[in-house]
């Protein structure tokens, strides 16, 4: 099983840059597809990895890896293809909370000093992370349904549709960069808490 679950996360790796070129070539319907059986994984292989209690250093740093590099590359697309400041700004932020949370741990690393990603089930970081991916699925599915719309497939209720999918990828995309600096707030004080033990 442990196995399995160490799968789950490198199949999310290979996903994450599988969804790069899917973006860019406008395969929005691959991409969105990708994208959801790469999230769905990474709720899979936590919840293996509790309920068979086989959870292991090397499957933690998968996982993790997984988590920010199926985000952070689906992201920096969206922004490209985006092109709006209401999504640039977010983005950029929240890609440089991710490279400041992974200086601390690695400067503690040369330490050889742990700082453990929260093992709480609601923890902020992972409110942030769940926030990102309906953000993500949102987008995804908007510009996947924008593929079908002709003047001839075109009404009332595809435009609320896509109106809705817009606004809620909008406002989910700001209160994941809340819940991400509200979970940088956090790393930083068991940061400074960890640096209490070095001589």
């Amino acid at each position: 099983m442990k196995l399995f679950v160490n799968l789950l996360s490198i199949f999310r790796i290979c996903v994450a840059f599988l969804i790069v070129p899917t973006l860019m070539l406008q395969w929005y319907w691959l991409s969105l597809i990708l994208f959801v059986l790469g999230a769905l994984s990474d709720w899979f292989d936590g919840y293996l990895a509790r309920k068979f209690n086989c959870c292991s250093k090397i499957g933690g740093v998968l996982d993790h890896i997984g988590d920010k590099l199926l985000v952070v590359n689906t992201f920096i697309v969206l922004a490209v293809i985006m092109r709006f400041w209401f999504i640039l700004i977010p983005v950029i932020i929240m890609i440089a909370r991710e490279l400041y949370i992974s200086g601390l741990r690695e400067f503690l690393g040369t330490q050889k000093i742990e700082m453990p990603v929260p093992k709480a089930r609601f923890s902020m970081g992972k409110i942030k992370t769940t926030l990102q991916m309906i953000t993500i699925t949102a987008f995804l599915t908007l510009f996947a349904i924008s593929t079908i719309v002709t003047p001839d497939t075109i009404s009332a209720n595809l435009l609320i549709t896509m109106n809705i999918l817009s606004q809620c990828g909008i406002i989910f995309m700001w209160l994941s960069l809340v819940a991400s600096m509200w979970s940088a707030t956090q790393y930083t004080f068991t940061f400074a808490e960890k640096l209490k033990k070095i001589k």
